[in-house]
């Protein structure tokens, strides 16, 4: 007979997909869920929390049937630049200004890769603000300062 064997990594993810989902079902049916033809302000919320959760159980049905391989190393420089990245340009966009405050982001999370050069990262940087800047300031017309108050003479 087969022992049950399953991927406890993916077990792990479903049930937390699953808790995550049950907590803001739990939370949206305390919002008007209006109807699908007018939308109250919990259908929305209750709709992705139970994809959500439907994720889960999947996750975790599929958990059963592979065997997971183990986890390797934790990667520690990916999450020493890339989990702060977007916390560093929320706290100097409005100071620094949309386009130094997304270089210097990206600049940032360009270093999570051991193989990235320095002027490899300088390049995609700027390729990166010119383009954000060039859709969402001049496509889109969002109304927001390039520079701010921190870096104009």
């Amino acid at each position: 007979m087969k022992s049950l064997s399953f991927d406890t990594t993916n077990a792990l993810c479903g049930a937390l997909f699953i808790g995550l989902g049950g907590f803001f079902i739990f939370q949206s049916l305390g919002l008007d869920l209006g109807t699908a033809f007018k939308m109250g302000p919990g259908y929305f919320p209750l709709f992705l929390a139970a994809i959500l959760t439907l994720l889960g159980i999947i996750i975790i049905v599929q958990s059963t049937r592979v065997e997971g391989e183990p986890l390797g190393p934790i990667a520690w420089r990916g999450m020493l630049f890339i989990l702060p990245a977007p916390v560093f340009f929320g706290l100097t966009v409005r100071g620094l200004g949309f386009v130094p405050s997304l270089f210097f982001t990206a600049l940032i999370a360009c270093f999570a890769s051991q193989r990235m050069k320095p002027l490899t990262a300088l390049a995609l940087s700027a390729a990166l603000t010119i383009f954000s800047v060039a859709v969402f300031s001049y496509a889109l017309g969002l109304p927001f300062q390039r520079f701010g108050p921190w870096v104009r003479l």
